[in-house]
């Protein structure tokens, strides 16, 4: 049973267990010190004891300038806490663990943003020199590996970018012109850590703005990064200052407009919306001798999904942000054969809404006031339904209004699964009280709901009873 999930992989001579990887999120757990505390310390040990694959721990600024609660690998005073990391994380665990490393430019409350045609011949060596840098503190610091930041809205991704403005060797109107910033610091890197130690790299597949680059340009960027030696493809979308909604008074923030929705596809969004992506990329690298994982990421958290993506060889591994934030214990229920434990992201995106506001990241699913994800007991006591017929709906004004009985025992929040017209029953909500109006729903449908309990581990309930609702299509007469 998912055996594809189950089966290591090797990045330049490392060992990961399984295909599963957590993309660098930020947790905003470090304070304006940049240090390694505590609290982020337990925040990726829960994905080693998960049995996480692969950990990319957060983007960690490579330079000097202010950039807010984030990591920081820009002098070595910082490598003292990120060894603590480290450590805790190999002594616990066999998940090995890459920092991501992120330069950005600046930006103000104004509204104003630095843009690389801002940057002089001198700041762009500072940046490729930093890079370098950074990636041998993260060797020192007993990393496995790193990841080279090169999506959304921050530098290296802008250089790549249809929208670079440069007009000297970094010219935006040739794709050569802007994959040379790449290059640079790949080789800066390589020079300071060495062929054997994994340089992964993070990048858009399309960067969902209008004039941006789409796939077309993607497949050519992917190819050259493994030309240029790169040892792992982790793909993203959008997530762009261009498109951005402007709030008087707070600096842009890359994740609001059209292109930060389809970097962290909403509740609104189907499942697995980017997983062509990766297929594409990695047909286009294999066909031309390059054989280095491809990673799949967006709204993948069905475990059968996962497999299929890997039986079928769209990617060689699944990313998940999201999901692994909610549960990190993901990877060990699926290997334990636990799926139904699992506590199922629902895409509220509630953890980007705390990122934009700059508070410490964490899931509206987990238990009131946590600020880690719940420990996983297997043994743990199923809640329990201690009315026969704890559901029950009605439908007003084009929606069903569904309330429920509490059940009884360690209980965290409720799924609510619903069929349409006898077809599968899937999760379309998670909440923590005892109602939920179903908006979503059409006139001359049949619809079939059901609710279960979810302890802390992830134990759900027994099914609650079975409501069928029968929608009348709403007449209309003429005006």
């Amino acid at each position: 049973m998912h055996e594809y999930i189950q089966k290591p992989v090797t990045i330049n001579g490392i060992k990961i267990i399984n295909r599963t990887m957590v993309p660098a999120m930020v947790t905003r757990l470090s304070g304006e010190d940049g240090y390694v505390n505590q609290d982020v310390i337990d925040r990726y040990l829960g994905y080693a004891r998960g049995n996480v694959g692969l950990i990319i721990v957060e983007a960690m600024a490579i330079h000097q300038s202010k950039s807010g609660p984030l990591l920081r690998l820009s002098d070595d005073k910082f490598i003292q806490g990120h060894k603590k990391l480290t450590k805790a994380i190999h002594d616990c665990s066999d998940s090995k663990v890459f920092p991501q490393l992120i330069h950005f430019l600046k930006v103000a409350r104004s509204g104003w943003r630095q843009t690389i045609d801002m940057l002089s011949d001198d700041d762009i060596k500072n940046i490729i020199r930093d890079f370098g840098d950074a990636a041998a503190r993260a060797r020192e610091a007993g990393y496995d590996g790193i990841e080279l930041h090169s999506a959304h809205a921050y530098t290296l991704s802008s250089f790549l970018s249809r929208l670079n403005r440069r007009r000297d060797r970094y010219d935006g109107r040739s794709l050569e012109g802007r994959l040379r910033m790449f290059g640079d610091v790949m080789a800066e890197v390589r020079s300071k850590v060495g062929d054997d130690f994994p340089v992964g790299v993070r990048f858009l597949a399309d960067e969902m703005i209008k004039d941006g680059y789409t796939i077309v340009d993607s497949r050519l960027i992917a190819l050259r990064m493994a030309q240029l030696g790169v040892d792992y493809i982790s793909l993203s979308v959008g997530g762009k200052f261009e498109d951005a909604i402007i709030k008087e008074g707070l600096p842009p923030y890359p994740y609001t407009g059209y292109s930060g929705e389809r970097c962290m596809p909403g509740a609104s969004f189907p499942k697995l919306p980017h997983v062509h992506y990766a297929a594409s990329i990695k047909k286009m690298i294999n066909d031309k001798g390059y054989d280095i994982p491809v990673i799949s990421a967006g709204k993948i958290n069905n475990p059968d999904d996962a497999e299929q993506l890997l039986r079928d060889g769209r990617a060689d591994m699944i990313g998940m942000a999201r999901q692994l934030l909610v549960d990190p214990n993901w990877p060990k229920k699926v290997a334990l054969g636990r799926e139904h434990d699992i506590v199922r992201c629902v895409y509220c995106n509630v953890c980007k809404q705390l990122d934009e506001k700059f508070k410490k990241v964490t899931c509206f699913l987990w238990p009131k006031d946590y600020i880690q994800a719940p420990d996983y007991d297997p043994e743990a006591t199923l809640p329990v339904w201690e009315n026969e017929n704890p559901l029950e709906a009605e439908y007003l004004d084009g929606a069903v209004r569904l309330k429920w009985q509490r059940a009884s025992g360690d209980v965290s929040g409720y799924d609510l699964y619903r069929a349409e017209d006898g077809g599968k029953a899937i999760v379309i909500e998670a909440k923590k009280g005892g109602k939920f109006n179903d908006k979503s729903v059409l006139g001359g449908l049949k619809y079939s709901y059901y609710i279960r309990a979810y302890s802390k581990s992830g134990q759900a309930s027994a099914p609650s009873n079975i409501v069928d609702m029968d929608l009348p299509i709403e007449k209309f007469t003429p005006q």
